[in-house]
């Protein structure tokens, strides 16, 4: 099990694959288990993939400090320093966005393609999901449920009703690996914090990269208009919206996800 210092944490980390590297960046309380294996295993096929978790989360160090999206950006590009990686391709989703769009803010000569999934700009552009929405994330990551009732409670916000119906074993099996290690609530918080504070809108217009923004039309955590913010004030970027998906794209439409993003990355 790998581990690298960086700043003043050890983060876990994995590296699939050969090729140039596509660097993933996973959102809020999540680690590097919420990555589909399939999906992994389809883009390793054509770059060094790497994934890794973010502090607070599954196997990297939590301290109980304040968190930020810029440090947390610090973090992904000390990682990539550790690892003798000078520019690769960004992807970040949901909280990852936001970190990613730190990093390419404030690193630019390290990015080769950005793309940005389920994610939004911060600040009062952003639009939000009802408050009831963060209560049920809140929820998923107490200790107070069962097993069952978490992965039926985190469902229900993150994919769409018709996939938990006729998919039931896959959502199972997906978010048994996802809560397979579970995100302590003051680290939760800490990262919470962070992105009420993240505003990148302003600073939007100085992305140069090529960027592409993925987006679900069904998305109640990060409501798709979100995707059209970003589209307006950066540059040269693409929107694709996903019809029969919501948060996590890649549990629902796999197939079109992928092809999507290497198409992209071509």
């Amino acid at each position: 099990m790998p581990k690298i210092k960086v700043n003043n944490i050890n983060m876990y980390y994995e590296i699939h694959g050969e090729g140039f590297p596509f660097v993933m960046i996973a959102g809020m309380g999540a680690n590097l288990d919420s990555w589909t294996p399939s999906l992994i295993e389809r883009i390793s096929n054509r770059f060094k993939t790497i994934i890794f978790d973010n502090r607070g989360v599954g196997r990297t160090d939590k301290p109980d400090i304040p968190y930020s999206i810029k440090m947390m950006a610090d973090d992904t590009i000390g990682l990539m320093d550790a690892l003798n990686i000078k520019r690769a391709h960004i992807f970040g989703h949901s909280m990852g966005g936001c970190i990613a769009q730190e990093i390419i803010l404030n690193y630019p000569k390290r990015v080769e393609k950005l793309v940005l999934c389920s994610t939004d700009c911060g600040g009062s552009k952003a639009v939000w999901p009802p408050v009831e929405i963060f209560q049920t994330f809140d929820k998923v990551h107490t200790e107070l449920l069962t097993q069952e009732e978490t992965i039926r409670t985190a469902a229900s916000i993150f994919v769409t009703e018709e996939t938990i119906k006729n998919n039931p074993e896959l959502i199972e099996e997906e978010f048994r690996r996802y809560f397979k290690i579970r995100t302590p609530l003051y680290s939760l918080k800490h990262q919470g914090v962070a992105i009420g504070h993240f505003n990148s809108y302003r600073r939007l217009k100085n992305i140069n990269s090529p960027t592409l923004i993925m987006q679900g039309k069904r998305d109640i955590l990060t409501p798709p208009k979100n995707a059209d913010i970003l589209n307006k004030v950066i540059s040269g970027s693409k929107v694709v919206l996903f019809d029969n998906a919501a948060h996590y794209i890649y549990y629902e439409v796999p197939e079109k996800f992928v092809k999507t993003l290497l198409d992209f990355l071509k």
